[in-house]
């Protein structure tokens, strides 16, 4: 290549540095308006995409599957998982060779070369003289394979995959997390559901009635006392039942946005009979065992355990000597080369000698991390068992204030039995039984609120023991078959491993249900 051409080419790369180094020195410019309103249109449209649609009255465990197959919260753990199944697989290629491969260009504006003097009279014995050509390109291919990062990608591909273990550990407590809020919410929805028309026609007629109470009292119908007294009870009742409304609507909005509903989707639960709230085994030692056996947060710490000594096998590994094999094809276009294609091979052994002073400081730290991981999950255990001990009284205790709201709910029915047949034309008798009606209605509101309490402090009871409630895959299921799935976990293993039903709890819970239906 001409020296004219040379200089040209470099103060062009020279030039094209220059211009890159100075756009790297502008600003970023932040978001404009048109921007983030597309953001947030594409967001919303990752929200709520791919759903099937709603196509009737949604069951408990349709509301549960819907909640665990849309749940954003769920779906990222989902990713969570396939990410570090992918890092996995992508530590496990360093164990491989390396097989590298390269090819280039090399040139000079004049020759190399040089001459050759003596050693003892210093007199230049050789014209000089080159054997290098100015221009020639290089070609090589070249296959090497070390000891040491061998052993460093074969540790660090088991940290992957107990951190795919992990990853699927904390999926699996996100997914008992959903489970346990839908519990929660959904029966509070549905008495919302069966609730809130008769409230919002109470209110309207407690209205009517504050009213015509007011007309009374400026016309002098009645008492000044009686009728303030009235007032003071409809003013009661107006502000409980607005209350109660207030929390039976948070219950609706709770649910939907557990079970990613699109804004204003209509959502009608399936009103069915109670389900028999269950009686739990009294064996708290079994209870205990299984959430040791079970719980994914003690299965997690186990499995980080594992991934921390690892990380001290590895910092071993590299103390001891390295072994490295290679093995190269090299081509040179050069001409005045003997040979211009040739094969290296190599075997090369190396330690570092002052990190072998290492090692006592390594064999201290296994043992502390060792023990700290173990005191770590033992301290967890001892917070898990309390969890299950305090989930178990929270239950009974929630059980027998369904009882107590079942014998409140059949007096204030009596009660409002007897106003409807003892009502008259007079105006004290109209506000009387509204005040029965009002009574009836928070007792039905706090029969729904127990038994919903109860549903969830059996959802905590089954959350402490760590029960899975999710096949392997979610996205190969519809919602039908998936909810008739979580049905089946879920029944299989309380009926195998924490309670029996029984007749009473059975009838009791029918019961209930019928006097509420009879409204």
């Amino acid at each position: 290549m001409p020296a004219h051409r040379l200089k040209t080419l470099s103060a062009m790369i020279a030039a094209s540095v220059v211009l890159a180094a100075c756009s790297s020195l502008k600003e970023s410019e932040p978001y404009n308006e048109q921007e983030m309103r597309q953001r947030v249109i594409d967001d919303q449209a990752r929200m709520y995409e791919q759903q099937e649609p709603v196509t009737g009255p949604i069951t408990f465990y349709e509301a549960s599957a819907r909640a665990l197959k849309y749940n954003l919260d769920y779906r990222l753990k989902l990713l969570e998982s396939a990410l570090a199944s992918n890092l996995r697989d992508v530590t496990a290629h360093e164990m491989l060779p390396r097989l590298v491969a390269s090819a280039g260009y090399a040139g000079r504006n004049n020759d190399s070369g040089g001459t050759s003097i003596g050693i003892e009279d210093r007199q230049v014995s050789l014209r000089p003289s080159t054997s290098e050509e100015r221009y020639r390109t290089l070609d090589s291919l070249g296959l090497s394979w070390s000891l040491l990062d061998f052993g460093v990608a074969y540790y660090r591909t088991q940290q992957k995959a107990d951190q795919i273990q992990m990853a699927e550990e904390r999926r699996e407590k996100v997914a008992q997390n959903v489970l346990q809020d839908v519990r929660n919410a959904y029966w509070r929805a549905l008495g919302a559901q069966r609730l809130l028309p008769e409230v919002d026609g109470l209110l309207m007629r407690t209205h009517r009635a504050l009213t015509a109470a007011r007309a009374a009292e400026d016309q002098g119908l009645m008492p000044r006392q009686d009728v303030l007294a009235y007032q003071r009870a409809l003013l009661d009742s107006v502000y409980m039942l607005t209350v109660r409304r207030q929390d039976l609507e948070f219950a609706r909005a709770e649910l939907a946005a557990l079970m990613s509903l699109p804004p204003n989707s209509k959502m009608v639960l399936a009103d069915t009979n109670e389900q028999p709230l269950p009686l739990v085994t009294g064996d708290v030692e079994k209870l205990e065992r299984l959430s040791l056996e079970h719980r994914p947060e003690i299965m997690e710490e186990w499995y980080r355990k594992r991934v921390d000594e690892n990380d001290l096998k590895i910092a071993k590994a590299q103390l001891w000597p390295n072994v490295s094999v290679n093995y190269g094809y090299q081509y040179d276009s050069n001409k005045y080369l003997y040979n211009n294609h040739w094969d290296e091979t190599g075997v090369q052994v190396s330690i570092n000698l002052i990190r072998l002073l290492q090692y006592p400081d390594l064999q201290k730290a296994e043992e502390t991390q060792s023990k700290t991981d173990d005191m770590r999950r033992t301290a967890l255990s001892m917070a898990i068992l309390t969890q299950v001990r305090v989930g178990l009284l929270r239950y009974q205790l929630a059980r027998q204030e369904v009882e107590f709201a079942d014998d409140s709910l059949r007096v204030d029915k009596s009660l409002l039995d007897y106003a409807q047949s003892a009502r008259s034309s007079n105006i004290g008798s109209e506000l009387e039984q509204i005040r029965a009606e009002g009574r009836y209605l928070l007792s039905r509101y706090q029969r729904e609120a127990a038994y919903s309490d109860a549903q969830a402090a059996w959802g905590r009871l089954y959350n402490s023991v760590g029960f899975a409630v999710m096949p392997e895959k979610v996205d190969n299921y519809d919602i039908k078959t998936l909810a008739s799935e979580i049905q089946r976990t879920l029944e299989q293993q309380s009926q195998s491993n924490l309670l029996t039903v029984s007749s009473a709890a059975t009838s009791t819970s029918t019961g209930s249900a019928n006097v509420v239906s009879q409204q």
